[in-house]
């Protein structure tokens, strides 16, 4: 790629502090930048096997090369890092409820299949172009997705607090002075800073067993042909199971494919560049959707953009995604050492919620800037709706009981998430209700026609260095 490609804006002026090449910061800067992201992402995407009875040495090493492959198809342009993806859990449940390792491939099938949803929805967008997708995604109904994004993440963060609130308060309190009376380095790397500091406070409080860092060798392979979906393929292959899987978890794939779009206008609004036109949903989604593939495959779970590392993002305001590589290959190097997959794993649940507490926010703060930055007329009823109703489902769904709206079709149990229902809801309100503002009306769709006509997020257009 040549050193600089010109990339729309969000219309507000980039912030005088933000990076956009760290290579001005020198190498032992932006490893350390990588090394933070690296551990922005650890808690989340552990859980995501713990909980399932996947391997967490698979889920690291896909975690990166997935990360490694999204980049290389988005043009090496945008900052995010893809970890586990939680929406998929059920769907593992249903096919193995107690992880049982012979049933988890079968699992891994149904992920992969809800993958290649993922490259027709892009091919969608290639062939009908963004113009006509992002007139349905104007910033009253990205901004609200946005804020519940962190919002229905807070109650996991409060629940990991609670395990030991004095050690999540250490973590808290390092990332808050960090970043606001830091020096120099010390200001933009203070989640790395409260991941260590708290991790030592947490250990010295006695709250850590490293029996099993002790247990664990220091080099192993991180995957397993027999925890492959290859490995299904012999003489004792059950094809009703198989098709059972890939009808059960490929529904899900609809949720998830919203909440990208909802991850890419949270990514795009803390860096102030509209991703969403270039390099392209088309291009998001084929990285996103591979990369669930390739994972699920040799046995590690799907595959997301990660809301973490977007509040590390806004946070650090380096905006390079180059630092995000420099993450995604820390993590497959170490997936080949099951000793530090076992440090990981050892770290307490309070030191993963005070971290996860100040990002979540930071992933809700963008939301309601978004919203202000983009002039959305809240004494417009319409508005107000719009926003109030994805407020609402997505934030009660995800809090009832249920935590999904169930419902079968043909049989087949289908679950929609409340972050899928509010997007869903949202759109369509757009859509129905007159009084559009200026800009996001119909006539947008005749001047799509033309190529070369600028997305509604796009304002002027800036050479911004990326990748090589």
């Amino acid at each position: 790629m040549s050193d600089t490609k010109t990339v729309p804006t969000m219309g507000a002026d980039d912030a005088p502090d933000a990076v956009y090449d760290a290579r001005t910061l020198g190498a032992p800067k932006m490893t350390i930048f990588g090394i933070q992201h690296m551990f922005a992402m650890f808690g989340a995407t552990i859980l995501v096997p713990t909980l399932t009875g996947l391997s967490v040495s698979a889920t690291l090493l896909f975690a990166g090369l997935g990360t490694l492959l999204f980049h290389f198809l988005a043009k090496g342009k945008v900052p995010a890092f893809l970890g586990s993806s939680f929406a998929f859990i059920a769907g593992y449940a249903a096919i193995a409820p107690n992880g049982e390792a012979a049933l988890l491939p079968y699992a891994c099938l149904g992920v992969a299949c809800a993958g290649l949803l993922y490259l027709i929805v892009s091919a969608l967008f290639k062939v009908f172009g963004p113009q006509r997708i992002m007139r349905f995604f104007p910033p009253v109904v990205t901004g609200p997705i946005v804020i519940c994004i962190g919002l229905i993440l807070a109650p996991s963060a409060i629940a990991n607090c609670e395990t030991n609130w004095p050690v999540a308060l250490v973590a808290i309190a390092i990332i808050v002075i960090s970043n606001i009376w830091g020096r120099g380095m010390i200001r933009i790397i203070p989640i790395l800073l409260g991941v260590i500091g708290s991790y030592v406070a947490a250990a010295f409080a006695g709250v850590v067993d490293f029996q099993p860092v002790a247990d664990a060798a220091w080099i192993g392979l991180p995957v397993l042909w027999d925890n492959t979906v290859f490995a299904l393929f012999g003489p004792n292959f059950d094809a009703g199971l198989a098709i059972t899987a890939i009808i059960t978890i490929m529904p899900l794939a609809f949720a998830t494919i919203i909440e990208h779009i909802g991850d890419m206008s949270a990514i795009s609004s803390t860096c102030n560049r509209n991703f969403i036109a270039e390099p392209g949903l088309h291009r998001t989604l084929l990285g996103d959707g591979l990369a669930t593939i390739v994972a699920s495959l040799f046995g590690a779970p799907a595959n997301t953009t990660y809301g973490e590392n977007t509040g590390v993002l806004a946070l650090t305001r380096v905006f390079d995604p180059r630092v995000v590589r420099i993450a995604a290959c820390f993590a497959i190097l170490f997936s080949f050492c099951p000793k530090f997959a076992a440090v990981i794993s050892c770290m307490p649940a309070c030191v993963i919620g005070g971290v996860s507490l100040v990002l979540y926010g930071m992933i809700s703060a963008v939301g309601i800037r978004n919203l202000v930055e983009n002039h959305v007329d809240f004494m417009m009823s319409r508005n107000v709706l719009i926003t109030a109703l994805i407020l609402v489902l997505s934030l009660g769904i995800a809090s009832s009981a249920a935590g999904a709206i169930v419902f079968e079709v043909g049989g087949v149990t289908v679950a929609l998430s409340g972050l899928a229902v509010g997007s869903v809801v949202g759109i369509l309100l757009n859509i129905i209700l007159p009084g559009k503002e200026e800009g996001w009306d119909g006539g947008l769709a005749a001047e799509a026609e033309a190529d070369d006509v600028p997305l509604p997020l796009e304002a002027e257009v800036t050479s911004l260095p990326i990748a090589d």
